[in-house]
């Protein structure tokens, strides 16, 4: 474990909590809101396209340029992810809480990734644009797939992805 004032050692707990104070509110609010999109779409836990619909469902200002640049309606593109990602044999209302057993390893992967950018980034906690660039540029990412197959390559998402959070830091 860091001092009090330095980064922590992993962003889990020993009960597997997340350490909250490590993500910035709005952080906290996407993997709340990828913990509802889970239920809607009756995953028994949060997958990266979670995270990703989550981002969509409660854009900050730096994840709306983004969606400007790449020219898409967030609130469309968060249907089509629901849609494509819901499975009708899946649990009506699993229970799903800030929980690493209910995170996929790619997610708490994703996570501690996230966290590691925003760290090298010099900042506490990790913002949602850290997790959008940090699921962009994951090896394998099925987010970046769904984009591949219409055309938009993960090199394009991640490009516009860096401008829009340096047009947020000016």
């Amino acid at each position: 474990m860091a001092s009090p004032d330095g980064p922590v050692d992993d962003l889990f707990l020993p009960g597997g909590r997340l350490h909250l104070e490590c993500l910035s509110n709005t952080a906290v609010q996407v993997l709340r809101e990828s913990l509802r999109l889970a239920r809607d779409t009756r995953w028994d836990s949060v997958r990266s396209p979670h995270v990703f619909m989550g981002l969509l469902a409660v854009p900050d200002a730096g994840i709306r340029n983004w969606g400007e640049r790449l020219r898409a309606d967030l609130p469309k593109l968060l249907g089509q992810f629901q849609e494509l990602f819901h499975q009708d044999d899946g649990e009506k209302e699993p229970l799903l809480i800030l929980n690493r057993e209910f995170f996929s390893d790619n997610v708490m992967r994703l996570l501690r990734e996230s966290y590691t950018r925003a760290i090298d980034h010099g900042r506490p906690c990790l913002t949602p644009m850290d997790l959008l660039i940090s699921l962009l540029t994951a090896s394998n990412s099925i987010v970046a797939e769904c984009f591949e197959r219409i055309g938009v390559t993960a090199a394009k998402l991640t490009e516009l992805a860096v401008m829009a959070e340096q047009h947020a830091e000016e």
